[in-house]
């Protein structure tokens, strides 16, 4: 059974920066592309990042290119989301997902999802 658990989550002041990690288990990591989402309140979840399966593929939003940065570690079973210049809108709980495969193309498995962590940035 697949398990992701994220933490890092906090509050911070905008401008400021916060490292997110999701540690996943009951897969074989190395073989599955993972992402970022993030979600308010009465809004869909929205895409953040992702990663392929060994790390030399990256694909942002928009909406956070140059400010966020994902990255893996396969040793560690464990992506990480390090989140700089962060705005008030950047406020979200954020969750972390595999994808069917080890490509970004695979597309993302909603079925285990973690409990999400809460990302705060005032202004």
């Amino acid at each position: 059974q697949v398990q992701l658990g994220e933490s890092g989550g906090g509050s911070v002041q905008a401008g400021g920066s916060l490292r997110l990690f999701c540690a996943a288990s009951g897969l074989t990591f190395s073989r599955y592309a993972m992402g970022w989402f993030r979600q308010t309140p009465g809004k869909e979840r929205e895409f953040v990042a992702a990663i392929n399966w060994s790390g030399d593929s990256t694909s942002y939003a928009d909406s956070v290119k140059g400010r966020f940065t994902i990255s893996r570690d396969n040793a560690e079973n464990t992506v990480y989301l390090q989140m700089n210049n962060l705005k008030p809108e950047d406020t979200a709980v954020y969750y972390c997902a595999k994808y069917n495969g080890r490509t970004l193309y695979t597309g993302p498995d909603f079925g285990s999802w973690g409990q999400g962590t809460q990302v705060t940035v005032s202004s």
